[in-house]
């Protein structure tokens, strides 16, 4: 399966896996054009762990080790204060710090990470259950 129809198939909520084993059996029936890049589920905890020295950080950091490098990530976050459905296209998003009452050293804390405007446009043609802007204004 090429990634613009796996994407589209994801999006579209056109494959339910409620399994382990279905799931499985949906990736065993991919193309493979590359290297398998794992599924990760991150959750972050408390924002501390970006700038302590913990089980958590070092974790992430073997695992940023272990795996490929991909060149492209897909997010889903429920982070954003908006109507609609929006997708980050800009090459730069800013750095968004949504939460208070942590030290200044958290808020000092940048992540400049490349967008992809490329595929974002992609990836907001796929959708057709639902209006998608592009955003160009948040992080």
């Amino acid at each position: 399966m090429e990634r613009k129809q796996f994407v589209k198939t994801l999006l579209t909520g056109a494959i339910t896996m409620n399994s382990l084993s279905a799931f499985k059996k949906f990736t065993d029936e991919l193309d493979e054009k590359g290297p398998l890049m794992p599924v990760l589920f991150v959750g972050h905890g408390s924002p501390m762990n970006g700038i302590e020295d913990n089980e958590f950080s070092r974790r992430w950091t073997s695992i940023a080790k272990e795996i490929p490098t991909p060149t492209a990530v897909l997010v889903v976050s429920a982070h954003w204060f908006t109507r609609g459905t929006k997708i980050t296209a800009m090459d730069f998003p800013e750095t968004i710090h949504d939460f208070g009452g942590f030290p200044k050293a958290l808020f000092d804390v940048q992540y400049p990470a490349p967008g992809n405007p490329i595929l974002a446009k992609e990836t907001a043609s796929l959708l057709h259950s639902a209006h998608v802007e592009l955003a160009h204004d948040w992080g």
